[in-house]
């Protein structure tokens, strides 16, 4: 299969893959790996004044227009207060709108305006494009366990939230 090469220690697990050695490597890999994966990103953020949180904000909403101010905020896992900032600002930009829900005027819908969605795709298409070569590179068979393994990673009790990303 295309980039895999199992005769390269660095490369292929051992058989007692969960040794001390292979957690720390698959650590170090995830950490490397995300950490360039958004390095990709930073300077177009940073151009627009805007940092990470901006964009997993926009992501989110992009994923699910009409998402709900406390769905994003059970998404993101951060404080009300930072979230507040990062919606204020990007409301504030012109890249976000938040208006009430239909059937409970208390509750706050957000969607990407225009701006907003032409960023998110800008964003997006920088990470499509190191995501698929990295998929390419690894082959077809290794994106399931790379799903896998990250899917392992996450809460049994938080795994429905994610799903219903996937189901959009």
């Amino acid at each position: 299969m295309a980039g895999q090469n199992t005769s390269d220690p660095l490369r292929s697990a051992s058989p007692l893959f969960l040794r001390e050695q292979e957690i720390r490597r698959g650590v170090e890999l995830l950490y490397f790996g995300y950490s360039h994966l958004t390095r990709s990103i930073d300077e177009r953020l940073a151009e627009q004044g805007l940092g990470r949180a901006h964009h997993r904000a926009l992501y989110f909403i992009a994923r699910q227009p009409d998402l709900s101010v406390s769905q994003l905020l059970g998404l993101l896992a951060i404080t009300k207060q930072s979230l507040g900032r990062v919606l204020g600002e990007l409301i504030d930009r012109e890249l976000v709108e938040m208006r009430p829900g239909d059937r409970d005027r208390r509750q706050r819908l957000l969607r990407l305006t225009p701006a907003g969605r032409t960023l998110e795709s800008q964003l997006f298409e920088a990470l499509r494009e190191r995501m698929s070569s990295a998929y390419q590179s690894a082959g077809q068979g290794a994106v399931g366990g790379f799903w896998a393994v990250l899917e392992g990673l996450i809460p049994s009790s938080e795994r429905n939230r994610i799903e219903g990303l996937r189901r959009g």
